[in-house]
């Protein structure tokens, strides 16, 4: 039996651009790897996905609700989850509701204003009930837009990383951030969702892999305070 070549493969299928990073595959790619997850998706029913966010400024509380089928996205370069090398959901203390801080023998925080992170995992083939006992992992850019664990500064670190059990309602709460704009992308929060507590250990196991957008108003606010200047200028862009 031969081996898939390592890097130039996608779940089965040849990289058009086997140099690039899975995000810059090009759209017919990024059709067809929608197609393929949502009709996963729908065979294992997971497919809503309802949220909150609010950021405490000094001057404004902003907050955003809703809920919507789950989009596929890509994880981005600098997932941590063992897929491209750092694996941060295999270290103790991974499982948390605050991920300002690293942890684990690493000992930075991320500076910012802070940001409340709500996200309820229903299951779209049972009227919306809540989905009890997934595990969902986040993971975001810090307010100068520097991913812990790849970035310059930052290898060492692994905060804006953390992962939580949903509850009786489907829910899981962090406690984070506002994250930085930058060149490219609307500001961003990823995560992934896993079956349970024992699969979120390799990534192949993801139900789900998909970003939260941040609302507008709110990064509007946020941008213009202390701290985020440097994003003040890139948001408009």
């Amino acid at each position: 039996m031969t081996s898939t070549p390592p890097g130039r493969w996608f779940n089965n299928r040849p990289l058009p651009r086997p140099g690039e990073d899975l995000e810059d595959q090009g759209l017919g790619f990024d059709v067809q790897t929608l197609i393929d997850r949502r009709q996963m998706l729908t065979a294992m029913g997971l497919g809503t996905l309802a949220f909150t966010l609010s950021a405490c400024a000094p001057t404004a509380g902003t907050g955003s609700r809703g809920a919507a089928e789950i989009p596929e996205e890509t994880a981005g370069p600098y997932p941590a989850d063992g897929s491209n090398g750092p694996d941060v959901l295999e270290r103790s203390g991974i499982v948390r509701s605050d991920i300002r801080s690293s942890f684990d023998g690493a000992t930075g925080t991320a500076q910012g204003i802070e940001m409340q992170l709500q996200l309820r995992i229903l299951d779209s083939a049972k009227d919306n009930a809540p989905m009890i006992g997934v595990a969902v992992y986040v993971w975001q850019c810090d307010r100068q837009g520097r991913y812990s664990m790849y970035s310059t500064g930052v290898q060492e670190e692994n905060y804006l990383r953390g992962v939580q059990l949903s509850d009786q309602d489907g829910m899981v709460s962090f406690t984070s951030i506002f994250p930085a704009c930058y060149a490219g992308r609307w500001p961003h929060i990823h995560f992934e969702i896993y079956p349970d507590e024992h699969s979120v250990t390799d990534a192949a196991n993801a139900i789900a892999t998909s970003q939260v957008a941040l609302p507008q108003e709110a990064c509007e606010q946020v941008y213009a305070t202390v701290g985020y200047e440097p994003r003040s200028r890139t948001w408009p862009r």
